[in-house]
Formats: structure tokens, C-alpha cells, sequence
């Protein structure tokens, strides 16, 4: 009698084939820009810790630009680049190499700040000639220049920002009044408009509390308010005050964040000595509490940079 185990065995393992374990490549986070007019662009694989590599380089050098991406672009926005820059630059994540035009910022800006969802990049606050309160947003998919969204509740400029695939947040940041700034507001990514009042961070504080989030969770780190090394963190879909989360390895302000909703890193910043923080990169389990760990080590030390991936909280 012929043996038809083989041929069952095979139907049942196609028709149950949804089951089957697929492969999720791991999330590349690229940081790009930074200190002394850097145009490096550094990558990092999400998936396990290790060092960063190099990926390319920006069109031109610059401290402060703001950072975003899509599942298959990372976006930077602006800087200081000799002057308050309007430039937009962009990579493919699957490919290394240098950056691209993308189009131009509605104003020159620095020391702002960016998040976004699948398809939109949004930015906001900074310093032109002054403090700025305006948003805009870009579609990352295609390029041109960037579109007017809304404002701030007030001018503001070296904020946080972070999302998920719906809100977006802003964090801290030094406004014209009271100066350093504890002020979390959001907004809803895919309409525009005016941001709203969230809650408070848990210290006020600018230079970049480096914001980071899952699907539901949001992460803003160090900052300068004498320095921190302070980890908030608020559940997105809700209201209220950031609560407690841990520590950084060191007190730094000016570092830049990445993400893969599982993970969120801190990298490079500023610690108030001679030589900076030095390349260090943290790492934190967001659906957790607690301190941060060793990552690895940025490919040379850097403050004042922007962090983008193509897994982050923002991506559905």
C-alpha cells in the first residue's frame, strides 16, 4: 500500500504555512551630523548590541539637525551648517551611502526637533532669528520642501521629541519664558493643527532630552538642567506627567536617540568636561523600568546629532 505520510505532511505544512517563523531583518538606526560641522552619517543594528559603522555622509556638515524616518528613508532636517540651515537630507536605510536633497525647510532653523509616523515627518520649534513655535511636515516618500502644520503652545528651541504611529510629542526645551522647560505637549500626526498640553516632564530641561518610544510608550533622557541623567517616561495614548524610569550610565545633555519599540538607545552627548561624554551608547528595554546598559561605542565621539530608524515607535 503506498505510504501517503510524506504528501500529508507537506499539504498540512503549506496550509498551516501562516504559522511558520518569518524573518524580521533587524532595524538599522542611523545618527547622523554632530559636532565640529560633522556630516558623518553612523549606523547601528538594533537587533543585538554592538558599535556603530559607518553609512555615508550628509550633503553638508552640521550640528543640531532634527531626525525622522519611514520604514525605508531617514530624514534630516535643518541645523546649524555655518548658519540656521532650511536643508533637508535623505538615505535609503537598505542601501549605504551618502545622503540626497530632499527639499527645504519653510525657514532656516536650528535646534529643533522631529518625529513621525509610517509616511509623515514632522518638525518643530528651534531658533531662526528667534525662538520658533511653528510645525511643519514633509511626506517622506516623495520630496519637496516642507508644509506648514500648525505651532507650539510657544516659541521653543532645543527640545525632545519621540512618537507613535498616531501622536506625536514634543518635550522641555528652553523657551524665551520661564527658560528651561518641563512642558510635554502632542499632537495627531496625520491631521495638522495646533499642538495640545500633554503633562509635565519630571526635571525641566533642554539640550535635547532625547526622546525614544514604542508603540505605546514614550522614553526622554538627559538634558541639561545642570545635566541629567534622568529617564521619564508616559504612556502616549494617555494624559499626565512623565514618572521615573531610571538612569543613563552618565549625566549628558545633547545626545541623540534611536529606537526599535523593544529597545531605545542614547548615544555620544555632552558632559560637561573638556572632552565631552565621549561615544558611549546606552540602552533600555522601554516596556520596562530601570537603569540603562552598555550598547556599544559610536565610531568617534559626538554631541549635538540627530537620531533616526526604520523601526521605531512611529511605524505601525
Amino acid at each position: 500500500m503506498p505510504n501517503y505520510q510524506g504528501v500529508w505532511s507537506l499539504s498540512t505544512q503549506m496550509q498551516n504555512a501562516s504559522a511558520w517563523p518569518v524573518f524580521v531583518p533587524p532595524t538599522i538606526a542611523l545618527f547622523g551630523g554632530g559636532n565640529g560641522n560633522s556630516n558623518v552619517i553612523q549606523k547601528i543594528l538594533m537587533g543585538s548590541s554592538g558599535d556603530a559603522t559607518d553609512f555615508g555622509d550628509l550633503t553638508a556638515g552640521g550640528e543640531t539637525p532634527a531626525a525622522c524616518g519611514s520604514t525605508t528613508r531617514g530624514v534630516w532636517l535643518g541645523g546649524e551648517r555655518g548658519s540656521a540651515s532650511n536643508i533637508i537630507d535623505y538615505v535609503t536605510f537598505a542601501s549605504a551611502g551618502n545622503a540626497s536633497d530632499f527639499g527645504d525647510l519653510t525657514t532656516a532653523t536650528r535646534l529643533n526637533a522631529a518625529h513621525s509616523s509610517s509616511t509623515r515627518g514632522v518638525v518643530g520649534g528651534g531658533y531662526t532669528s528667534a525662538r520658533t513655535d511653528v510645525i511643519e511636515y514633509i511626506t517622506i516618500a516623495s520630496t519637496g520642501n516642507a508644509t506648514d502644520f500648525g505651532d507650539l503652545l510657544s516659541p521653543v528651541n532645543s527640545l525632545g521629541s519621540t512618537s507613535s504611529p498616531t501622536r506625536g510629542l514634543f518635550a522641555g526645551g528652553y523657551a524665551t519664558s520661564p527658560g528651561l522647560s518641563n512642558v510635554i505637549q502632542y499632537i495627531t500626526i496625520a491631521s495638522t493643527g495646533n499642538s495640545q498640553d500633554f503633562g509635565d516632564l519630571t526635571v525641566a530641561t533642554s539640550n535635547y532630552p532625547a526622546g525614544a518610544a514604542s508603540n505605546t510608550r514614550a522614553l526622554f533622557a538627559g538634558g541639561n538642567s545642570g545635566r541629567q541623567n534622568v529617564i521619564a517616561y508616559v504612556t502616549i495614548a494617555s494624559l499626565g506627567n512623565a514618572a521615573d524610569f531610571g538612569d543613563l550610565t552618565v549625566a549628558v545633555s545633547d545626545c541623540a536617540s534611536n529606537s526599535n519599540k523593544i529597545l531605545a538607545v542614547f548615544a555620544g552627548g555632552f558632559d560637561g568636561s573638556g572632552s565631552g561624554r565621549g561615544n558611549q551608547i546606552d540602552k533600555v528595554t522601554i516596556a520596562s523600568t530601570g537603569n540603562a546598559s552598555d550598547f556599544g561605542d559610536l565610531t568617534a565621539e559626538l554631541s549635538n546629532f540627530g537620531g533616526c530608524s526604520n523601526g521605531h515607535g512611529g511605524i505601525a
